[in-house]
């Protein structure tokens, strides 16, 4: 009796950079906008550039509490000077009068005439009169007009995700309102008749449904609506219904499970009779039955259904997609540099990114620690580590070695 090897070989799967290319070559823009006050706008992805109609800061104002004078009016260290007039913030100076200084506060407008200012500590006030202990340079202590943002100057670009500090600068040069791109909505949905909703008594047989949590919570963190269709009955039929579902009211589709080729496995087949299949099988470990195609005009990823291989591959795949779906300007996580401090003696054919955690040691050094099993069925190794360590095919690695780390707290933002 002759056997059969359907496995593919590492030839027959599409590299890495290979299906991140062919998945970004698919993913459409975004290009509904609407206008949110900033207090709302904390997150998402600018749409329109934001351009300040103001100076700043709008005059010349005292970096710190002191005294506005004219360097010409102190020849040498000791000098006096009448004190002619007080400046605190939010005040309109008169001109500096010649020979006298200006009690300032920081933030303040300095006066016509003044060309320096002189910190307090560098000062002594005797009644009406201060003596200035030191020779200031002119411009000393001086935030010139438009120093920080000029008139008509674009201060945030479009493709921006906004962090606090972006609308505080907004804020800063008087804009209320920003133009945003509109949230992309992905319905998830998980495949298995053995998957059980947490909460009630585990009955025989079945495994709690951790997936759906996972991918939700990660499209959360990226920003997008989640349409949540629950888990799919293990039948063609059921799981066509579902995607086409799926399909008519969201911007993406994303299923965990069913990929495979298994007997019980119809995502696949279901893809490919309601539109095409892209991609399928990637070389990378864990994750290789990654999946990408429509549902007639709806863009479909399809995950493993192990719970670690489902959330590697959504931070390798899923993660630039719709982060270039949302409008971002940057889509491809950062990677760092750091210290392995493990020996690698049993390299995959395929490029593995392995459970990690990178630790700052005693001398101020990064080191890297992998985690023990290479098991993609062990969700716990995910919150042990704080990324991914990429190690490429066909490659030892020995302690010591550079090694390419992608932190957790990149991918999931």
């Amino acid at each position: 009796m002759s056997g059969c090897d359907c496995t593919p070989t590492v030839s027959d799967l599409k590299p890495y950079e290979e299906a991140v290319e062919l998945l970004l070559s698919h993913a459409k823009p975004p290009t509904a906008t609407e206008e949110l006050e900033l207090h709302d706008a904390l997150g998402r992805v600018l749409a329109a550039p934001v351009r300040s109609s103001i100076n700043v800061p709008g005059w010349d104002n005292s970096a710190m509490d002191g005294y506005a004078v004219r360097v010409a009016d102190i020849p040498a260290e000791g000098a006096s000077l009448r004190i002619s007039q007080r400046i605190p913030a939010g005040v309109a100076p008169q001109p500096l009068e010649p020979g006298t200084a200006a009690r300032i506060f920081t933030g303040a407008p300095v006066p016509e005439g003044a060309d320096a200012v002189v910190m307090q500590e560098l000062t002594c006030q005797q009644d009406d009169e201060v003596i200035i202990n030191t020779v200031p340079q002119a411009g000393a202590h001086i935030r010139r007009t438009g120093e920080d943002i000029r008139q008509d100057e674009e201060i945030i670009q479009p493709g921006a995700r906004l962090l606090p500090q972006h609308l505080g600068l907004a804020a800063s040069v008087g804009v209320g309102k920003l133009s945003v791109f509109q949230r992309p909505r992905v319905a998830v949905l998980a495949s298995g008749d053995e998957l059980q909703m947490p909460g009630e008594p585990l009955k025989p047989g079945m495994i709690y449904n951790s997936n759906i949590f996972t991918v939700a919570g990660m499209l959360r963190a990226l920003g997008c609506e989640v349409i949540d269709l629950g888990q799919v009955e293990d039948t063609l039929e059921a799981t066509k219904q579902a995607l086409l579902d799926a399909a008519g009211q969201a911007d993406l589709v994303i299923a965990s499970g069913g990929v495979s080729v298994g007997e019980e496995d119809h995502v696949k087949p279901a893809v490919e009779a309601l539109g095409e299949l892209n991609m399928w099988k990637v070389a990378i470990r864990p994750g290789k039955p990654v999946a990408f195609g429509h549902i007639g005009d709806t863009p479909f990823i399809g995950t493993p259904g192990n719970p670690v291989s489902l959330f590697v591959t959504f931070l390798l795949f899923a993660r630039p997609f719709i982060r270039r779906m949302a409008g971002l300007s940057e889509v491809m996580p950062v990677t760092i540099e750091a210290t392995a401090g493990f020996d690698w003696n049993k390299p995959d054919k395929r490029r593995e990114f392995h459970r990690a955690r990178l630790e700052k040691q005693a001398d101020g050094s990064d080191l890297i620690s992998v985690y023990p099993s290479r098991s993609s069925a062990v969700l716990s190794s995910t919150t042990w580590a704080n990324g991914l360590v990429v190690l490429p095919e066909n490659q030892t690695i020995e302690a010591g070695q550079k090694v390419q780390f992608m932190p957790f707290s990149e991918l999931l933002s």
